[in-house]
């Protein structure tokens, strides 16, 4: 069986967000569109507390610097996908009436989560790899945002669980933060990832 793995189409994610990947929200109507090939269709939610360790207003730092956490290195980033605001709601347009399920992730104050099955200390799971192999699901596609983050750190970390992946890249956008989208496609490939 295979699923839709939606990755953070969020209004945050979007144009006039407060993270906003450019062209955010052009890969809504296709990504619906794609739905109905699926066996299961999953959206991912970033949903921080405020006041998140993650966020640069946390620090008093620039957003987009860099600090050292005690699970690694952490871009800190401008607050966004705050718990119950209009920012962390999904795309209006994003037809989430088809998700089986909704993972949310993010929301332990002291730790980052960009991918969908683990949090940044690549230890504490979300839940849902359990819940892809109780479905009888072994084959993913990933679409969403961003390419270089949250869609790289979900695909990767499939792969090294053993799910066959694919990212449809044509339905991703980029941060491209310092060459992070070259790094992350290098990345993903390497990982067993196909790109499509």
């Amino acid at each position: 069986m295979n699923a839709l793995i939606v990755i953070d189409v969020q209004n945050d994610f979007c144009p006039g967000g407060a993270l906003a990947v450019p062209g955010g929200d052009t890969i809504v109507p296709a990504i619906n569109a794609l739905m109905n090939r699926f066996d299961a269709v999953v959206l991912t939610q970033d949903w921080h507390p405020a006041g998140h360790s993650s966020f640069a207003s946390s620090h008093d730092a620039d957003p987009m610097s860099m600090i050292d956490m005690p699970y690694g290195p952490q871009v800190l980033w401008p607050d966004h996908c705050v718990q119950g605001t209009q920012g962390a709601q999904f795309h209006t347009d994003l037809d989430t009436h088809r998700a089986d399920l909704i993972v949310r992730k993010g929301y332990n104050p002291a730790i980052d989560s960009y991918s969908a099955f683990f949090e940044n200390d690549k230890t504490t799971p979300t839940g849902l790899e359990g819940y892809l192999h109780t479905r009888g699901i072994d084959d993913l596609t990933l679409v969403g945002l961003a390419t270089d983050f949250c869609v790289n750190f979900s695909a990767v970390d499939a792969a090294n669980l053993g799910f066959k992946v694919t990212v449809q890249t044509d339905l991703c956008r980029a941060i491209d933060f310092d060459g992070s989208l070259d790094a992350a496609l290098a990345g993903m490939k390497s990982a067993g990832v196909e790109l499509v």
